[in-house]
């Protein structure tokens, strides 16, 4: 399937101001199910350059710097265009010792999971802790494939999504407290229930392909879209979209992936000025198939 994603963002100011350094996250990551085959980008007021660099965690950042040229509107537009590979179901090709949990990662992966295994949000009651174990079969093994297909189901059925355009993810036990979240929180809360199970999960920052215009089948398309990866000995990073209980990588264009969501931002950046000169932004996304030329909603919102 042939993919294009265009994603406008545009942030409007009372009056004229200059701009600092912005950092972008809308370049795919490269695999063997997505390939990039043009990426564009255009930025109004155009910036006085332009660099690429990869973070930490290997994805692809851009980097504008700008002039102390003033204006009273940035916009930025991405167009992509990928190659994309769905896969829909699960290919859980575990090894055999990890076929069922509770299981331990070999001593050879343990130092580089170890980062994406330590719980990094506070959990004083232990409510995420107590809330992902009732998922376990009590005294006994439990299947892995079908405990993670569970969970992911388990939060469609049992959350209710919202749509948020303030910045930041909610703490996971919030989220669990509220039964509602955006696509990142539930994103994160999953992954936090994960680390209580000593598995290994990091944050994924991407878009949505949602098939049809009338009726979509899914939650938090036409902006940008947070699911979760978890390490499987065998089968390696598989992913898992709560929000929306797709389990692999159907309908899910990858584009960062990171330990926590602070580091998968798509859009950051500065500006010069009063704190009140800012009036807002939008965000509008299209993913479109080419080959089925049907064209997903836009929506003025990130999720």
């Amino acid at each position: 399937m042939l993919l294009s994603v265009r994603h406008v963002t545009t942030y409007r100011y009372k009056r004229a101001v200059s701009f600092g350094e912005h950092r972008m996250m809308f370049r795919p990551r490269d695999s063997y199910d997505q390939k990039l085959l043009e990426a564009r980008l255009q930025i109004a007021p155009e910036p006085s350059s332009i660099r690429w660099v990869h973070d930490v965690c290997g994805n692809c950042v851009t980097i504008a710097e700008f002039s102390r040229a003033e204006a009273k509107e940035l916009r930025f537009e991405s167009n992509i265009w990928l190659d994309h590979s769905p896969s829909n179901t699960p290919d859980f090709q575990i090894e055999d010792y990890a076929k069922t949990y509770p299981f331990t990662y070999g001593p050879e992966e343990i130092p580089d999971l170890a980062p994406m295994i330590v719980r990094q949000y506070p959990d004083p009651d232990e409510t995420v802790d107590r809330w992902v174990r009732r998922f376990l079969r009590a005294g006994r093994h439990t299947d892995t494939g079908m405990l993670l297909m569970t969970l992911t189901y388990a939060f469609k059925e049992s959350f209710t999504y919202e749509r948020r355009s303030e910045p930041g993810t909610r703490p996971p036990a919030l989220t669990l407290k509220l039964g509602r979240g955006s696509c990142r929180d539930l994103a994160l809360l999953m992954i936090e229930a994960l680390r209580c199970l000593g598995l290994a999960a990091r944050f994924v920052s991407g878009y949505l392909y949602v098939p049809s215009r009338d009726g979509p089948r899914y939650r938090g398309g036409g902006s940008t879209h947070a699911w979760c990866e978890v390490y499987l000995p065998g089968a390696g990073w598989v992913e898992f979209d709560p929000t929306n209980a797709i389990v692999g990588n159907r309908d899910l264009i990858r584009v960062a992936v990171a330990r926590d969501p602070s580091q998968a931002i798509p859009l950051s950046g500065s500006y010069f000025g009063a704190a009140d000169d800012f009036r807002g932004m939008t965000v509008e996304v299209k993913v479109r198939s080419e080959t089925a030329a049907c064209v997903a909603p836009t929506i003025a919102a990130q999720a």
